[in-house]
C-alpha cells in the first residue's frame, strides 16, 4: 500500500483537498485565538493628538409634531449619540440648539424674490442649527471622531431616547 493512491487519497481514505481545507481551518482558529493581535486593524495615518472640537450641524425639514418639546429635551439632556458614516462614534455634548425660522420665497412685482416667514400654521417641519462638542483625534487630514473623519458636508446621524434623525456638518472648529 502506498501513501497516495491513483485517486489522490492518502492511505486510500483521506482526500488531499479535505486535508488541506482542515489545515487552513486549523490555522485560522490558531491565529484568532492563540496569537494576540495589536488591537484595531485600521490605524489612522499621520500625526495624532486629541483636542476639543466643535461641530455645527444643520437639520433641514425634520418632521416633528412639537419642535419646542424636542428643543427642551436637547437643552435638558446636554448629550447625544452620534453616528458618522454608519459607524457609531460615541457620545458628544450638545452646546447649543437653535430652531431656524421657516421661510418661503415670494416673487415680487419687480421680478426679484424675497424670503418671508412661512404663513402656514401647522407644517410639522422644522429646521435646526446645532453645535456639538467633544474630543477628537487630530490628524493631518483633520479631526477624527470615533473612527470617522469629520468634515464639512459629512452626513451624521443623531440618536437619543426619543429621536433619530440625520444632519449635515456645516462647520468644524478645532480648539487650539
Amino acid at each position: 500500500m502506498t501513501i497516495l493512491d491513483s485517486k489522490g487519497r492518502l492511505f486510500g481514505k483521506i482526500s488531499i483537498l479535505d486535508l488541506g481545507a482542515a489545515l487552513v481551518i486549523l490555522l485560522v482558529i490558531v491565529g484568532i485565538f492563540f496569537i494576540p493581535g495589536t488591537g484595531s486593524v485600521a490605524q489612522i495615518p499621520g500625526s495624532s493628538a486629541e483636542k476639543s472640537v466643535e461641530v455645527d450641524l444643520i437639520v433641514r425639514g425634520l418632521s416633528v409634531r412639537k419642535p419646542e418639546d424636542l428643543m427642551s429635551q436637547f437643552r435638558a439632556e446636554k448629550k447625544t449619540n452620534i453616528v458618522i458614516r454608519n459607524q457609531p462614534s460615541g457620545q458628544v455634548d450638545i452646546i447649543s440648539v437653535q430652531e431656524l425660522p421657516r421661510l418661503v420665497i415670494i416673487p415680487q412685482p419687480d421680478g426679484s424674490a424675497k424670503a418671508l416667514p412661512d404663513p402656514r400654521p401647522d407644517t410639522f417641519s422644522t429646521d435646526i442649527l446645532m453645535t456639538l462638542g467633544g474630543q477628537a483625534t487630530i490628524t493631518d487630514d483633520g479631526p477624527v471622531l470615533g473612527n470617522s473623519k469629520l468634515k464639512i458636508g459629512t452626513p451624521v446621524e443623531l440618536e437619543g431616547k426619543d429621536y433619530n434623525f440625520n444632519a449635515s456638518v456645516i462647520d468644524v472648529r478645532v480648539d487650539d
